[in-house]
């Protein structure tokens, strides 16, 4: 099996971290696609109009899904949210074989965030799928910092992104992604 034949399913928020993992496996010469995952987010809009942008600029396929819940959620935190993208990818293509891959990285203090979340979410993906499906979270030991120096040396659309949780059209300035991204700068 040849590279390109490796299907690589991105879960796309439109942000930085996210959009870094879509040219980490375009540069290894990958099979890439995109699936945005609408889940009530307060910033589902802005960042749909980013993923739209992003994938333009990589010519990448990007799935759009929509799941509803009565919560309204918030900025910070929000439980169970990277296990849920997983497991919507997979409800959402049948077929889906290869890789899903999420942008996640250290520094942060949540448990989808950690080699144990990945460890366990792929016990699962091999109770469902023998193999056949493989989470990979390939800046799980980076920290900002190092996405975002990994984004400029490589010349990615950082200005295509969008991070703000309260999707405001201006960044609110407030919540815990645009505090991230303030220190970056």
């Amino acid at each position: 099996m040849g590279k390109k034949d490796i299907q690589v399913t991105i879960l796309f928020s439109g942000g930085l971290d996210s959009t870094a993992c879509i040219y980490y496996y375009i540069s290894q010469g990958l099979n890439v696609r995109a699936i945005f995952i609408d889940y009530g987010q307060k910033a589902r809009r802005k960042e749909y109009c980013s993923a739209v942008k992003i994938a333009s600029h990589f010519n990448i396929k990007l799935s759009f899904n929509t799941f509803k819940s009565k919560n309204e959620f918030k900025s910070s935190e929000i439980k169970g949210r990277n296990a849920f993208l997983v497991l919507a990818a997979l409800i959402s293509d049948p077929l889906i074989k290869g890789l899903i891959a999420l942008g996640i990285h250290s520094g942060t203090p949540y448990y989808d965030c950690t080699d144990l979340f990945v460890n366990d979410i792929n016990r699962i993906l091999q109770g469902y799928y023998d193999g056949k499906v493989i989470l990979e979270a390939p800046f799980l030991h980076w920290n900002k910092r190092m996405i975002y120096n990994y984004s400029l040396d490589n010349n990615l659309p950082i200005d295509l992104t969008y991070s703000c949780e309260n999707g405001t059209d201006m960044p609110c300035g407030k919540c815990l992604s645009c505090l991230d991204r303030r220190a970056l700068c």
